[in-house]
């Protein structure tokens, strides 16, 4: 059997571990994130898609002959990661980039029959998704998460 003391300095390094990230908004946004990603991973497989594939040909879908760099601002990440996404959903013949109307040096990214087909499909798994949240979390509380979050990363950003 452990001397009390150290009893003690275990149940104190237990208290420790278990509160140590309880006050940390990057473990828990990320801890939030990896569980939300589980959720949408499920979400998107059956249209051999990752959420961030899913949620970028989403918004070329409602935004067609947009270019990378106006897709990148909708969905909040960078130029680059968003060519490296739009070149992913090429290779899915999702998307075709095609040359700019108004600068041959710029491209324009547009939805293919492909991907228009299934959009009816990867909107009800995005609704689906977002109604499971909601009953887990209720309406109203899923509500004020978004909104907070939202309003935090304006802040951040």
């Amino acid at each position: 059997m452990a001397p009390p003391g150290d009893i003690v300095a275990l149940l104190i390094n237990f208290r420790y571990y278990l509160f140590m990230f309880e006050g940390c908004l990057y473990f828990n946004t990320t801890a939030l994130a990896r569980a939300v990603e589980k959720g949408w991973s499920q979400a998107y497989r059956r249209f051999d898609l990752t959420p961030a594939q899913a949620f970028c040909l989403r918004a070329l879908i409602a935004h067609p002959g947009s270019k990378p760099s106006a897709l990148a601002e909708i969905l909040g990440i960078s130029r680059p990661t968003a060519t490296r996404m739009l070149d992913q959903l090429e290779r899915k013949r999702l998307a075709v980039r095609q040359a700019s109307a108004e600068d041959n040096r710029e491209s324009i990214v547009m939805p293919t029959r492909k991907a228009l087909t299934a959009a009816a499909g990867i909107e009800r798994a995005s609704a689906e998704m977002t109604a499971k949240m909601k009953t887990a979390l209720g309406d109203e509380e899923f509500h004020k998460v978004v909104t907070r979050l939202k309003s935090a990363r304006a802040f951040l950003e």
